[in-house]
């Protein structure tokens, strides 16, 4: 069997190596083992099938809790298992009760238990339970204990962060931002002093827009460590795959090969997936947690072209009452249409207080619609959508510049801060509206992006999503990338095999 190796000379040459390779009729196994939160989950089933539908065998290894929910409202069994050839999925304690939330500020309690609960389970399962035996390993970036497991077996392992180059990049230099000591911030005032120990970031970031873990009063805290620790061990990992693309993120590419030279940038994912496998790609299925509420659809396709604000914070953010009522007062005195997707849990509060107010939905039937959920891809695509009022998640973001819509942007927590930033300061396709909710600004931000400024977001986003849909199409840098990671596992694969 020929493969071929793609090996990256510069930005805009390749070098291309054939090898000839004594195969096993088996194509190679890959198991894919994302950490248990929707984003990721979400990303990494779609390069599974990526890898699936170019004759890679793949295991997905999900959370008991994730796998459930997935399965109570989705389709991914059938369209995954019965469309793909070799697909299976498999599941593995979080180490969480099922009734644990999950989110808010207990998100991060599914990092602390899978550190402590998965490796010698994830072994177990490698020598025993899961047949054929497994060639390569695609594991999600922030659980170093998969290479331990790896090395102990022997078998190849690539990292995959869900997060994008600028998150990464910010994740990993923490260390030097502590030793400088830049490091706690020191109160509200401290917000807007600017970042200098994060290399290529050193003009335009601020304390606030560090990863909100960052906002510990104590350096030692343990999430703040926990995500700095697991980031520093990527360059144990044989590679790295990144959801993003060399044109978006190109000069904190650069900083990160210094560390690591073997990135697979093959993102962004939903518009490679779509111009892969474009028979089985319409924007209908979903990956989602929550039943999806597809009258939104009906509703967008009565309004008028670009006049609707699509407002969704993601699969974990909490909102109090106050914030919650201070958006929609926001939406509303814009006089601008709005599509508002509010999980079942995501309003903090006892008692009936975690409810959306009935008198608010009321009001709202005027020119706005609240859903629980929504096919977010699908939404963004409609012509009636002009701009996206986000959290900032690494997909969203993603989903957003491939769909040419504008952002405003209210990160949550995490990477999202890192990801507002640069939508605002330096890809220009948005405003970030990070650590406000006032429903003044809201409303004055919805008007900007939407009238006096919207020709110049428009330009900016359209020209961004021109260059996404390049990255995957035949030629492009991401699909080139795509063929090399395809490649390379064979060649692992076949290392493996002779071993």
């Amino acid at each position: 069997m020929n493969y071929k190796l793609h090996r990256k000379g510069n930005q805009n040459q390749t070098e291309k190596l054939t090898f000839d390779i004594e195969m096993e009729k088996d194509p190679p196994h890959v198991l894919i083992f994302p950490i248990p939160a929707l984003g990721h989950v979400n990303s990494m089933l779609k390069l599974a099938e990526l890898l699936s539908v170019d004759g890679i065998k793949v295991t997905f290894l999900n959370s008991e809790y994730n796998h459930d929910r997935l399965v109570r409202h989705t389709d991914v069994c059938s369209r995954y298992t019965q469309r793909l050839p070799g697909f299976q999925f498999k599941t593995i304690t979080d180490g969480l009760p099922m009734d644990h939330p999950r989110t808010g500020d207990r998100s991060a309690d599914v990092l602390h238990s899978v550190k402590s609960v998965t490796p010698p389970l994830l072994k177990e399962m490698l020598l025993n339970e899961i047949k054929p035996p497994v060639k390569c390993i695609i594991s999600d970036g922030i659980m170093s204990s998969a290479i331990d497991v790896a090395r102990d077996l022997g078998i190849p392992i690539i990292y995959f962060r869900t997060i994008g180059a600028c998150a990464l990049w910010a994740y990993y230099s923490l260390g030097e931002v502590i030793d400088a000591g830049e490091l706690p911030i020191k109160g509200t005032e401290d917000m807007d002093r600017q970042i200098k120990n994060v290399p290529g970031m050193e003009t335009y970031l601020r304390c606030r827009d560090l990863p909100s873990f960052c906002r510990a009063d104590d350096p030692m805290d343990k999430t703040l460590q926990l995500f700095m620790s697991e980031t520093r061990s990527t360059p144990r990992a044989d590679g790295l795959i990144l959801n993003t693309f060399e044109d978006l993120e190109g000069p904190i590419l650069s900083q990160i090969r210094s560390i690591c030279p073997n990135i697979y940038t093959i993102g962004p994912l939903n518009a490679h997936l779509k111009a892969r496998v474009p028979e089985n790609t319409s924007l209908k299925p979903s990956n989602s947690f929550w039943e999806v509420d597809r009258s939104c659809i009906s509703w967008l396709n009565e309004q008028p072209l670009q006049s609707v604000i699509y407002v969704s914070f993601g699969s974990i953010t909490m909102l109090s009452r106050e914030q919650l009522l201070e958006f929609w007062h926001g939406l509303m005195n814009s006089n601008k249409r709005f599509l508002w997707v509010i999980r079942p849990d995501s309003i903090l509060g006892k008692d009936g207080e975690n409810q959306i107010p009935e008198e608010l939905v009321e009001a709202t039937k005027e020119r706005g619609y609240m859903v629980g959920w929504v096919p977010q891809e699908e939404v963004l695509a409609h012509e009636a959508v002009a701009m996206f009022l986000t959290h900032n998640g690494w997909n969203s973001t993603l989903e957003s510049t491939v769909a040419g819509v504008p952002m405003l942007c209210w990160p949550y927590f995490a990477d999202q801060q890192v990801n507002s930033r640069f939508v605002g300061e330096v890809w220009k396709i948005g405003i970030d509206m990070k650590d406000v909710c006032d429903r003044k600004v809201v409303e004055k931000m919805v008007n900007e992006l939407m009238m006096e400024r919207k020709d110049e977001f428009k330009k900016s986003s359209s020209e961004m999503a021109d260059s996404a849909r390049k990255s995957v199409n035949e030629g492009g840098s991401s699909y080139c990338n795509l063929d090399r990671l395809i490649n390379d596992i064979s060649l692992m694969s076949s290392r493996a095999h002779s071993c």
